[in-house]
C-alpha cells in the first residue's frame, strides 16, 4: 500500500534517478522509426525561467508520446555559447578581480571564458531535469565544442568557395557598449523621446543668409560634408550647388538637391554626415562625399570632434548643444517621438558605423527557405505563423547577414591575410599552402599571414544545430537516422534568427552531407514541424522579464507545486503561438511566489486526486460475487469513453493542439473517473467483484500511459501501485493504446444518467436539503423515458445509488411538492419533503431567466463583431462560445421548470 499523502519531491527523485539508472532516455540508431528533436540551445549564460519551462515541457511532452508509440526517441540537449552575453559577464568578473580584458592575450582571456562556462555553463541543463525532461544527456552538446567548432569552420569555408561570402566596408549596426557589429534582427526598435535640434548653418560668401537644419544628434556636426534640401523645395532653390559653412567646425560644405529630402520635416533641410547615418551613408556614395568618422569604437569621440576628443557620445551631445548656444547657431529646441535601436544584448543605443565586416548573401537561401514552408515542406503550427515568417523573407526586406563579431568568444573566422591577399581555409596551415601556390616568390612562412581577428555570429552556430549534433560533418551514418528531425519547438521571437536560418542551412549543406538520392527520399528540410510557443505574460499581460522583476523563481515554482503540477499550470494555459498569462504573483525582490498560482495548484491537487484514487481503489476488497447492475453499467460506459479519450488524445497531440489534450484528460479522470465511475462502483460493504476490480485496475493503467507525456511523475508512481512489475516494466516505456471500437449510444445514455443525477443535486443545494436524505423522483412517461429507464440494465439502481432516491418511477401526472426539470424533452419531478410555493418559484426562475438572457445579449454581441473574433486568441473567441451554449442551455432547462 502506498503512503497516505502524495509527497511530490520524493516521487520525482525517486523515478528521475530509476529512469537515468534504466537509460531510458537515450538513443542509439536501431530497426525502429526514429523520432527525434534538437533543444533550443539555451545560453551558457542562462538559468531556468519560464520561457524555457513551457518550451521544454512540450518538448518532453512530444518525446515521451513518441516513446511510448515505441518509436526511437532521441531528444538532443545542449547549450549555446552566446557570444556577446557570455563574453560580457566574463569581462565583468575579470574586471571583479582586477583584470582589464585589454591586459590579456586573445589565448589567455580564452582560458578565462572556458574556465567560466565549465562553472556556470551546465546549470540551466541540471534544471531541465527538475522539471522531467527526458533529454539524452549522453548526447549533450556545446556550440563551442572542438567538433561543432570544427563544422562551423567548414560552412564557412563551404560558402567562401561557393562565392555567397564577401568582405566589404558597409555601414552597419555598431553596439558601443559590446563593441561589435550586429545584425538588423539583433536591434530592437522601441519608440522614445529625443530632442530635435535647429541649427543655422551660414551660406558661403554671404553676410546673413542661412540655411536651417533639425538635428537629434548635434555632436556629429563636426563630421557633415553636405547639406541636402528636395529639389522642388521653392525656399531653397537659389541655394543649388552652393555652399553652406559647418557650424564650430568652420569647414565649407556643398549643398546638394535630392528627393530624399522630407519638405514637410523639420526645416525640410538636412545635414549629411555619411559615417554615421544609413540613408546619410547612401547619399555620401551617390554624390561621391567624403566620410569622417568621428567615433571610436568605444562611443567616444575621436580626433574628428575638435575640443571634444575622448567625451562619451552623450557628454559631448550636451556640451556640444551649450557651445552651439553660445555662437548663437542653436535657434530653437522641440522633443519628438522617434524609433530608437537599441542592442538586444546590452540596450546601448545603436551606432550607424562604416566597418570591415564578412557578409552572407541572403537572397537564394531566403528564396529557398520561403519555399520550403509556402510549399508544405514544413508546417508552422499555428499556420498563421506563416505571415509573421513571410514579412521577415519577403524579397524587399532581405538584407545580406553581417556574421563577423569583434568578440574573442567565439568560433575565430578562418580568414588569413598578406598584405592584399586573402586566403579562406579551415586551418593555417592549409591557408599557408594555398597562400605559397599563389605567391611562389614571397616565400611566405606562417608568421607573414595575419587570421582575422573577428568571430562568427552566434547564430552562424546555431543555424547548424539541427545537423552538427548529429557530427554531420565528421562521419554522417547518424545523420542519416536521424534527419530530418520530428518537431522543432521554439518561440516566434526567433522565427527569423534561428528557424529561418536552420532551414536555410538545411537546404544548402544536407544534399552535400547525405547524397542527392537521400534528399529527394527524405527531404532536405531540418525539421517537419515548428510548433511555436507564445510569450509568457503575467497577471497585467506584461511579458515575463528579470528587468521589470515580475518573473517568478522556475524553481521556486517546483518546489511549491512539484513538477507535475507546474508542468500542468503552464500547459493548460499554453495553446499554440497564443501568449501565455501566468497567474504566479511573486515579490519583486526575492522572487518568492505571494499567492498561488491557480493553475498549478489545480495541478498540485490533479496529482493528488490521482493519488487518493489509487489509494480507494486498492482499498477495495476483492470478492467472487457477480458484477451488479450498476457497475457492469458504469464500466461499459467508462470502457467506451476511455477508448474515445484516447482516439480523441491521439488526434489532438497529432495536431499539435496540446493544450486541449491536457484539458480532455483532466476532465476525463478527474470527472468522469474519480467523480462518476468509482463513486458509481463503490460497494457499501467494501467488497467489489474481482471482474469489476480488474478492469478498473485495467482501465486505471490505461489512463496512467496517456496521462504520462504530461504528468510523467505522478503517473509512473501509481503505474508501480496498481500491480506487481517486472524488472524492466514501467510507465515510461510501456505501450501508447489503442482506441477500441466503442458503443456511442452508451456514452449518450450515461450523460442523460449524469444530467438527473447533477439536476438533483442542484436542487438540493437551492434547497438546502441533506444529500442524504432519499428522495422520490418521477420521470415523464414517453418513448425516451421509457427506454432509458426500460431497456437500459441498471440505469434506474444508478439514479438510486448516485441520487440518493428511494425510488424512480414513470409517470403521466405531476407529483404534489416537486420540483421540475428537464430531462431531454420530457420534465423530472424531484419530490421534496416539504409544500412547495408554485408562484414564489415561478417568479425566481422568471427573474434567472431574465438575468442570463441579459447575459447571452451581451455574448451574442461580442461575437457578432467581426473584430473581435479576428483579433482575439482563439482560447478567449471559444471560451465566449461555450459561454453562449451554457447559458442557452440553462435558460431552456430553467423554461421547463416555470
Amino acid at each position: 500500500m502506498s503512503a497516505k499523502t502524495y509527497s511530490a519531491k520524493d516521487v520525482e527523485s525517486k523515478w528521475y534517478a530509476h529512469w537515468m539508472e534504466k537509460n531510458y532516455f537515450h538513443s542509439e540508431p536501431d530497426e525502429r522509426e526514429p523520432y527525434t528533436i534538437v533543444i533550443p540551445p539555451p545560453n551558457v549564460t542562462g538559468v531556468l525561467h519560464m520561457g524555457h519551462m513551457l518550451n521544454n515541457t512540450i518538448q518532453d511532452i512530444l518525446i515521451r508520446k513518441a516513446r511510448l508509440d515505441g518509436k526511437n526517441a532521441c531528444w538532443v540537449p545542449g547549450t549555446d555559447h552566446a557570444s556577446i552575453a557570455t563574453e560580457a559577464k566574463v569581462v565583468k568578473k575579470l574586471r571583479e578581480q582586477g583584470i582589464k580584458k585589454s591586459d590579456l592575450s586573445r589565448e589567455e582571456f580564452m582560458t578565462h571564458a572556458f574556465a567560466w562556462k565549465e562553472e556556470y555553463g551546465g546549470i540551466i541543463l541540471k534544471q531541465l531535469q527538475e522539471l522531467g525532461a527526458s533529454c539524452d544527456w549522453e548526447r549533450t552538446r556545446f556550440t563551442m565544442e572542438p567538433e561543432l567548432y570544427k563544422a562551423v569552420i567548414k560552412v564557412f569555408v563551404n560558402l567562401h568557395k561557393k562565392g555567397k561570402l564577401y568582405r566589404g566596408l558597409r555601414m552597419t549596426n555598431w553596439d558601443p557598449a559590446a563593441q561589435t557589429v550586429l545584425s538588423n534582427e539583433e536591434v530592437i526598435h522601441t519608440e522614445e523621446n529625443k530632442n530635435l535640434y535647429h541649427v543655422r548653418y551660414k551660406v558661403a560668401g554671404t553676410e546673413d543668409e542661412y540655411i536651417v537644419i533639425a538635428t537629434s544628434r548635434p555632436e556629429t556636426i563636426p563630421a557633415d560634408t553636405a547639406l541636402a534640401v528636395h529639389p522642388d523645395d521653392e525656399r531653397y532653390k537659389k541655394y543649388h550647388g552652393r555652399k553652406v559653412i559647418v557650424p564650430i567646425a568652420n569647414r565649407e560644405i556643398p549643398i546638394i538637391a535630392d528627393d530624399y529630402v522630407a519638405m514637410d520635416f523639420g526645416t525640410g533641410a538636412l545635414k549629411i554626415t555619411p559615417a554615421h547615418d544609413m540613408n546619410d551613408n547612401a547619399l555620401g556614395e551617390k554624390y561621391g562625399l567624403e566620410v569622417i568618422d568621428l567615433l571610436n569604437p568605444d562611443g567616444t569621440l575621436n580626433e574628428n570632434a575638435i575640443e571634444f576628443v575622448g567625451m562619451d557620445r552623450d557628454e559631448a551631445r550636451v556640451e556640444f548643444v551649450k557651445l552651439l548656444k553660445k555662437t548663437g547657431d542653436l535657434l530653437e529646441t522641440k522633443q519628438y517621438r522617434t524609433s530608437v535601436g537599441r542592442s538586444e544584448r546590452t540596450n546601448a543605443v545603436i551606432e550607424p558605423r562604416l566597418t570591415m565586416q564578412w557578409f552572407l548573401k541572403m537572397d537564394e537561401l531566403a528564396a529557398t527557405a520561403l519555399n520550403a514552408v509556402e510549399s508544405g515542406d514544413i508546417t508552422f503550427h499555428p499556420a498563421s505563423m506563416i505571415n509573421m515568417y513571410r514579412s521577415w523573407l519577403k524579397e524587399e526586406n532581405v538584407r545580406d547577414w553581417p556574421i563577423s563579431r569583434q568578440l574573442w568568444w567565439g568560433q575565430r573566422i578562418p580568414a588569413y591575410y598578406y598584405k592584399d591577399e586573402i586566403f579562406v581555409a579551415e586551418t593555417a596551415e592549409e591557408a599557408l599552402a594555398e597562400a605559397r601556390r599563389k605567391l611562389p616568390a614571397e616565400n611566405l612562412t606562417m608568421k607573414d599571414l595575419q587570421q582575422d581577428e573577428d568571430v562568427l555570429d552566434t547564430w552562424f552556430s546555431s543555424w547548424l544545430w539541427p545537423m552538427s549534433v548529429f557530427d554531420g560533418w565528421k562521419d554522417s551514418k547518424e545523420l542519416e537516422y536521424y534527419y530530418p528531425t520530428n518537431d522543432l519547438v521554439t518561440g516566434w521571437d526567433i522565427i527569423f534568427f534561428w528557424v529561418a536560418r536552420m532551414i536555410m542551412a538545411g537546404y544548402e549543406f544536407s544534399e552535400e552531407l547525405l547524397g542527392e538520392a537521400f534528399a529527394k527520399e527524405k527531404g532536405k528540410m531540418p525539421f517537419r514541424n515548428v510548433y511555436f510557443t507564445g510569450m509568457v505574460r503575467d497577471e497585467k499581460r506584461r511579458k515575463m522579464s528579470k528587468s521589470l522583476g515580475n518573473s517568478p523563481d522556475a524553481l521556486e515554482l517546483l518546489k511549491n507545486y512539484g513538477a507535475d503540477g507546474v508542468r500542468f499550470g503552464m500547459m493548460r494555459s499554453a495553446a499554440a503561438g497564443n501568449d501565455i498569462v501566468f497567474d504566479a504573483p511573486i515579490d519583486q525582490k526575492t522572487g518568492k511566489v505571494l499567492n498561488e498560482s491557480e493553475l498549478c495548484n489545480q495541478g498540485k491537487k490533479f496529482c493528488n486526486k490521482i493519488f487518493n484514487a489509487n489509494r480507494l481503489i486498492q482499498s477495495f476488497e476483492q470478492s467472487d460475487k457477480a458484477p451488479d447492475p450498476v457497475t457492469i453499467l458504469a464500466g461499459k460506459w467508462l470502457d467506451a469513453k476511455l477508448n474515445h479519450t484516447v482516439a480523441e488524445t491521439d488526434r489532438l497531440l497529432g495536431e499539435y493542439r496540446i493544450s486541449e489534450a491536457l484539458s480532455l484528460l483532466y476532465n476525463f479522470i478527474w470527472g468522469d473517473f474519480c467523480s462518476w465511475y468509482l463513486e458509481a462502483i463503490k460497494p457499501a460493504d467494501g467488497k467489489l467483484s474481482k471482474e469489476t476490480y480488474d478492469f478498473t485496475i485495467s482501465a486505471f493503467e490505461r489512463m496512467m500511459i496517456i496521462l504520462h507525456p504530461f504528468m510523467p511523475f505522478i503517473t509512473e508512481e501509481v503505474w508501480h501501485e496498481l500491480r506487481e512489475r517486472g524488472e524492466d516494466e514501467d510507465c515510461i516505456v510501456s505501450r501508447w493504446p489503442e482506441a477500441s471500437a466503442y458503443d456511442a449510444e452508451i456514452v449518450k445514455t450515461f450523460s442523460v444518467l449524469q444530467d438527473i443525477v447533477s439536476s438533483t443535486r442542484d436542487i438540493r443545494n437551492q434547497r438546502k436539503v441533506s444529500h442524504r436524505d432519499a428522495l422520490q423522483l418521477f420521470i415523464q412517461r414517453s418513448d425516451a423515458s421509457e427506454a432509458l429507464l426500460g431497456a437500459t440494465a441498471g440505469a434506474k439502481e444508478f439514479l438510486m445509488k448516485s441520487g440518493v432516491l428511494s425510488t424512480v418511477e414513470l409517470t403521466g401526472d405531476t407529483p404534489a411538492n416537486a420540483l421540475p426539470f428537464l430531462v431531454g424533452n420530457d420534465k423530472a419531478y424531484l419530490v421534496l419533503n416539504e409544500t412547495i410555493d408554485r408562484a414564489a418559484e415561478a417568479e425566481k426562475i422568471n427573474a434567472e431567466i431574465a438575468r442570463l438572457e441579459g447575459q447571452v445579449k451581451g455574448v451574442e454581441k461580442k461575437l457578432a463583431n467581426e473584430r473581435f473574433v479576428s483579433n482575439a486568441p482563439e482560447a478567449v473567441v471559444a471560451l465566449e462560445r461555450k459561454k453562449l451554449a451554457d447559458w442557452t442551455a440553462k435558460i431552456e432547462s430553467l423554461r421547463a421548470m416555470v
